[in-house]
C-alpha cells in the first residue's frame, strides 16, 4: 500500500513539487498548470513532444522529460487524466513555432481532455497533433485495435517520437513515426495483487494467491481473465506466445523489448522472467534490440509485470537506440542543447509569464438581472448539496468503479465538486454581479479543470451547456430548465461518444431529462417534477447492473461489471436527489403552475 503521504487530496501536487526540486537540472514546472517541461522551455524551431496522463505510473510520465525524449508532461491526479485547461497551458508553454505533438494512452478521459486542448491550441494558431497509444492486446481484438488501451507501450512510442523531434524532424515526420511505432507495438500484462490509493487501506482489487490476472490495465483495473498462478518460465511462454501471434505483417524480425515492472515486483523477479523470455524470442527468430528490464510504466504498488514488443525497421531502430537523458531514463551521450534562440525565448516568456493565468468564463458587471442573481444563489446551494452527498458516498463510488475500472470515480467527483463550490464562493453572486447562467458556467469550468478524468470534462461541459441555456436575463422557468438539462445531456453524448445502453451516466441522465420534460410540458411544479425525474433516474441507474459497458475504461472488463451499476449513473442520481432536496426547501409547497421560477 501507499504509506508515505500528507493529505491524500494533495498527493499528486506534493509529488510534483518534490520531483521538480529533485530534478531541477532537467525540468521546471509550467506556470499555472499541473505539468513540467524541459528546463529552459521550448527549443527554437523544434517540435515539442508532450506526453501525459494520470499520475501513479512513474517514471511515466514526468520522469521521461529531457533531451532525446519528451519536452513536457501534463500530470493528472492518480489514474485520472489531466484537465483540458492543464493540457492547453502546457501546450502553449512549449510551442516554439514548429508545432506541438500530444501523445498519451487511449483512455476516454485523456482523449476528451487532450482533444479539447488540441482544439484550443489550433484555434490559437498553434499546429497541434495527437498520437494515441493502443498497444494492449488484451483490451480489444485485432480487428478493433482503435479501441485498445495504451499501457507500457507508451514508453517505446514516446521514446521514438522524442528522438525524432530531437534530431530536428518536422512535425509531419514526427507524427508519422509516432503512428508507425504505435502500429507495431504490442503489450500484454499480468497482475498478482492490486494497488492501493494513498489514504486507502484496501487495494482496488484482490487476487487469490493461487491465481493471477492476465491482461491488466495500468490504472488499477483487474485483468480481463483470471488464470492459475504460473511459474516464471510458464509466464514467459504465455506472454511471448501471445505477442508473437500478433506479429505485424512485414516485420523483419527486429524488436525493441520491454519487460516492465508494475510497482512492487522486484527487479530480481523480472530478471528471472527475462531469463526465459529471451531464448523463447530467439527461438522464434526475433532479434532483440536494446532490451529494457525494469520499472518504466508502473501502477502505484501493483504486483505484476508486462511484456512489450515494438517491431523495428531501420528508421525506428535508429530512434529507439538514439541517446536520451532524463531523470528516470538515460541512454548514450546526449549533445548539449544549444541555448534558446531569441525568438523562442520571447515566445516562451509570452506564453508562460506569471500574468498568463488560465482562461475562465467572463461576465459583465451588473449584466445579470436581480431575479437571475437570486437564482444564482440557488445554484450555489445545489452545488454545495451535491458536494456533501458525493463526499459522503466517495468510498462507495470508488468501490463500484473498482469492479471494472480504476476506483477513482468518487475521489474525482469530490474533487470536481469542491472546485466548483469554491469557484462559486469566490464569485460575486451576492454582490449582484453573477447570474444563474454565469454561475453554472463558472462552476463547470472549475469542475472540468480540477475534476479531470472523463467525469470532470463531462460534468464541466454539462454545467456550461446548461448555463448557456439558462442565461442571466431572468430566473429560468420550467421550460428553460428542461431545455438546459436536455442540452447538457446532448453535450455529454457528443463529447463522450456514448449513447443509451452503453452503461454510462447517460443511462440515468437521459431518462431524467425525458421525465422532467414530460412534467414541464404538463405545468408541474419545479420541485415535484425534479424529484420525480430523480426517481426515474434512480430506477434507470439500477438497471445498469444488467448492462455491459461498451465505451470507456470499463469496456475491456465488461463482463466483470455485470451485476454492478455504472458508477457515473449512481453519482448522477445522488446529485439529482441532492438538488431535489434543495429545490423542495427553496420552493416550498407548490406556489405556481408552469410559470414557477427555479
Amino acid at each position: 500500500m501507499t504509506r508515505l503521504f500528507n493529505d491524500p487530496a494533495t498527493f499528486k501536487d506534493d509529488m510534483v513539487d518534490g520531483f521538480v526540486s529533485a530534478y531541477c537540472r532537467y525540468v521546471e514546472q509550467v506556470p499555472n498548470a499541473s505539468g513540467v517541461m524541459r528546463r529552459g522551455g521550448p527549443r527554437d524551431g523544434k517540435v515539442s513532444v508532450i506526453v501525459g496522463g494520470g499520475s501513479g505510473h512513474y517514471p511515466a510520465f514526468c520522469g521521461v522529460v529531457g533531451p532525446g525524449f519528451a519536452d513536457g508532461a501534463v500530470i493528472g491526479d492518480i489514474f485520472t487524466s489531466p484537465s483540458a485547461e492543464q493540457a492547453y497551458q502546457v501546450g502553449r508553454a512549449l510551442d516554439s513555432g514548429a508545432g506541438v505533438l500530444f501523445s498519451y494512452g487511449n483512455y476516454a478521459g485523456d482523449v476528451m481532455n487532450f482533444g479539447l486542448a488540441e482544439q484550443r491550441l489550433r484555434a490559437d494558431g498553434i499546429d497541434c497533433r495527437t498520437v494515441l497509444v493502443t498497444d494492449d492486446i488484451a483490451s480489444a481484438p485485432v480487428d478493433t485495435v482503435e479501441k485498445r488501451r495504451g499501457i507500457a507501450g507508451d514508453f517505446s512510442v514516446f521514446k521514438i517520437m522524442g528522438a525524432a523531434a530531437e534530431r530536428g524532424d518536422p512535425i509531419d515526420e514526427v507524427e508519422r513515426l509516432g503512428r508507425r511505432a504505435n502500429d507495431v507495438t504490442r503489450t500484454l500484462g499480468v497482475a498478482f495483487a492490486g494497488c492501493t490509493f494513498p489514504g486507502r487501506t484496501e487495494p482496488l482489487f484482490t487476487v487469490d494467491p493461487t491465481q493471477m490476472e492476465l491482461g491488466l490495465g495500468i490504472h488499477g483495473e483487474p485483468g480481463v481473465r483470471t488464470t492459475g498462478r504460473l511459474s516464471a518460465s510458464e509466464l514467459a511462454a504465455e506472454l511471448v506466445d501471445a505477442l508473437l501471434e500478433e506479429r505485424p505483417p512485414g516485420a523483419d524480425g527486429r524488436a525493441a523489448v520491454i519487460l516492465n515492472g508494475l510497482g512492487s515486483t522486484k527487479y530480481e523477479e523480472l530478471f528471472v522472467v527475462w531469463k526465459d523470455v529471451l531464448p523463447r524470442l530467439d527461438a522464434a527468430g526475433v532479434v532483440v534490440v536494446s532490451p529494457e528490464v525494469g520499472e518504466l510504466v508502473t501502477s502505484l504498488d501493483m504486483a505484476g509485470c508486462s511484456l512489450t514488443l515494438t517491431w523495428l525497421d531501420n528508421d525506428l531502430a535508429d530512434l529507439w537506440n538514439a541517446p536520451a537523458d532524463t531523470p528516470a531514463y538515460r541512454k548514450g551521450q546526449v549533445a548539449t542543447p544549444s541555448p534558446l534562440g531569441a525568438s523562442a525565448d520571447v515566445r516562451h516568456a509570452e506564453r508562460v509569464g506569471v500574468s498568463d493565468v488560465p482562461q475562465r468564463p467572463k461576465w459583465e458587471r451588473g449584466a445579470a438581472s436581480a431575479e437571475s442573481v437570486a437564482a444564482g444563489g440557488a445554484v450555489r446551494a445545489c452545488l454545495r448539496a451535491m458536494h456533501s452527498v458525493v463526499r459522503e458516498n466517495e468510498s462507495r463510488l470508488g468501490e463500484i468503479d473498482a469492479v471494472a475500472g480504476d476506483g477513482d470515480h468518487g475521489r474525482g467527483m469530490v474533487r470536481g465538486l469542491r472546485a466548483a463550490c469554491e469557484a462559486i464562493q469566490a464569485s460575486p453572486i451576492d454582490g449582484g454581479e453573477l447570474g444563474a447562467g454565469s454561475a453554472l458556467r463558472v462552476a463547470g469550468a472549475a469542475w472540468a479543470d480540477n475534476g479531470a478524468g472523463s467525469s470532470g470534462v463531462l460534468w464541466g461541459a454539462f454545467l456550461q451547456a446548461a448555463g448557456d441555456v439558462i442565461g442571466d436575463d431572468a430566473a429560468p422557468d420550467m421550460a428553460t430548465v428542461a431545455r438546459a438539462v436536455r442540452e447538457g445531456a446532448e453535450m455529454i453524448a457528443r463529447l463522450g461518444g456514448a449513447k443509451l445502453g452503453d452503461k454510462t451516466l447517460l443511462d440515468a441522465l437521459l431518462p431524467f431529462a425525458a421525465a422532467f420534460e414530460g412534467d414541464a410540458a404538463a405545468n408541474a411544479p419545479l420541485a415535484d417534477a425534479w424529484q420525480r425525474a430523480a426517481t426515474t433516474a434512480a430506477e434507470a441507474a439500477e438497471r445498469t447492473r444488467d448492462l455491459v459497458p461498451k465505451i470507456g475504461r470499463a469496456r475491456p472488463l465488461g463482463e466483470k461489471s455485470l451485476g454492478t451499476p455504472d458508477p457515473g449513473a449512481v453519482s448522477l442520481v445522488l446529485c439529482a436527489q441532492a438538488v431535489g432536496e434543495v429545490l423542495r426547501d427553496e420552493c416550498g409547497p407548490a406556489r405556481a403552475e408552469g410559470g414557477e421560477r427555479a
